[in-house]
């Protein structure tokens, strides 16, 4: 189905880097994309259709988990997320062209005029770093089926615990990310390219995922180098350069369980009955968590999702559920606005009808709403209670507590601390998972009966919203909500 904000992007799957395909992007007959959350069977180019929500959501939840340095400072957390969405909306553009399949959007992203003509190399160069990580993220978890990514430096996949120290060995050059992907039963070490992507730049990226692979050679795993080009009168288009490695399959391996062992696709759909998923759903979602909870009340809302998780689970096109077509949540708020206009009164109707109130926040700086159930809410924090315990254990973590003067003046000396600090921060996490994991899931499942005025911080309840906004694009997973404006999309260029 094609939506207000329905994007179509270009990519190609080759069994190695090589030169730039020069306007293939648009001149090659393209595949439809016929394989969701699966790999495809065979390599060439494809044309599989997104919307921008999927992507700015995919941008929010990429890259290096920041949030061990926020426990005294979490406003930082909106900082971070304007920091990854950003770029995006300062450089993009959409423009029209006449689709190749039924389902396609007829619309491709590209770069605007402010980038072509008036951006430097600097600003080049991070929109094409938050351009790789979010389209990477996008094309193996939303296109393909990968379950949650992880961050390679604070420790790679270790289905043997041997391994543990050779991902974090710094002098070693790694590729990115890694995930597991349930329904090939292998890992996945990912590396992403951004901007202007040349086949030397590919050639860097495929040496660090062959480093990854050494260390992984007996295990079943998957390289994949991403490449998201995007220049100067061209459609931003997607490079997957590939290598499969037999060997033993994750689920064989013997030993505890490991970080990223939950089921494929969006660990929500899985945190009823697996404690991996909620850890990683709550872990996946807490720079927003902290967001909404060091937010100034007044600019805090709740928004109704219908209570029934199972009409937004990942899906044929993405792991979210566009609500503009969600006839269960659209009635329901008609229903609750038409008998009762008393606050108290219309959050009690809604839940009585079965609507849940998720808290929600625009993120200042940009254009997005972003949101959460009451649940993942008190799952998450309970988690960051947890985290801020072993913070305090961690020497010199915290951003707030370090002194200009005690710095290394060495740029790589001080990486190579920040790092160190990393490590003891993660295994002290993977240490007491077991005593953690029990604290987590009772709060998440007691946080379906807590009210936002328990919850929040300021003990505040926020004003229920069930009007028609229109323009308004949302979309929601079983525990996330995330909305933009349709006037504040991409500029597209008709």
């Amino acid at each position: 189905m094609v939506y207000a904000d329905s994007v179509d992007i270009p990519v190609l799957f080759r069994d190695g880097p090589a030169k730039r395909p020069y306007r293939q992007w648009r001149t090659a007959a393209h595949g439809a994309w016929s394989s969701p959350g699966t790999f495809p069977e065979s390599d060439g180019w494809y044309l599989p259709t997104t919307t921008w929500r999927e992507i700015v959501k995919a941008a929010t939840e990429v890259g290096r988990d920041v949030t061990p340095w926020l426990h005294r400072a979490e406003q930082l957390a909106r900082g971070e997320l304007v920091a990854r969405v950003a770029p995006l909306y300062a450089y993009l553009g959409i423009h029209a062209y006449a689709g190749q399949h039924a389902d396609n959007a007829g619309r491709r992203l590209t770069v605007n005029a402010i980038y072509e003509h008036g951006t430097e190399r600097t600003a080049k160069g991070a929109l094409g770093y938050r351009l790789g990580m979010t389209m990477t993220e996008w094309a193996c978890r939303y296109l393909m089926g990968l379950g949650q990514t992880w961050h390679i430096e604070d420790g790679g996949p270790d289905p043997d615990p041997a391994l543990r120290d050779l991902f974090k060995d710094p002098a070693r050059t790694l590729p990115d990310l890694w995930g597991l992907h349930a329904g090939e039963d292998a890992y996945w070490l990912i590396e992403a390219k951004g901007g202007n992507v040349r086949k030397k730049s590919l050639d860097e990226g495929w040496h660090q995922l062959k480093e990854g692979s050494k260390i992984l050679h007996a295990y079943e795993h998957r390289l994949i180098l991403c490449g998201a080009s995007v220049q100067r009168q061209g459609d931003l288009f997607l490079t997957i350069d590939h290598d499969r490695h037999g060997g033993k399959p994750p689920s064989a391996a013997r030993g505890e369980r490991r970080t990223g062992s939950q089921p494929a696709g969006m660990p929500e759909d899985h945190i009823g009955d697996s404690d991996d998923a909620l850890m990683g759903a709550a872990r996946a979602q807490m720079l927003m968590y902290l967001a909404m909870r060091s937010a100034p009340p007044p600019r805090l809302g709740a928004v109704g999702v219908s209570a029934d998780r199972s009409t937004r689970r990942a899906q044929f096109g993405g792991l979210t559920t566009p609500l503009e077509h969600d006839a269960s949540t659209q009635e329901i708020r008609r229903a609750a606005r038409a008998r009762t206009d008393d606050e108290d009164s219309r959050r009690a109707l809604s839940r009585s009808m079965g609507l849940d109130d998720f808290l929600s926040y625009r993120i200042p700086g940009t254009e997005l709403r972003l949101g959460m159930s009451r649940r993942l809410f008190a799952a998450c924090a309970q988690l960051h209670r947890e985290d801020a315990l072993i913070a305090e254990r961690t020497p010199g973590l915290r951003a707030e507590d370090r002194r200009v003067a005690d710095e290394p003046a060495d740029e790589y000396i001080q990486e190579e601390r920040r790092r160190s600090e990393r490590h003891i921060f993660r295994d002290q996490q993977e240490q007491l998972r077991t005593r953690i994991e029990p604290r987590v899931r009772n709060a998440y499942e007691r946080g379906a009966e807590r009210t936002w005025r328990e919850l929040l911080p300021s003990g505040q309840e926020p004003t229920l919203d069930l009007e028609e906004h229109p323009g308004l694009l949302e979309s929601a997973t079983p525990e996330t909500y995330l909305a933009v404006r349709q006037e504040d999309l991409p500029y597209e260029d008709r």
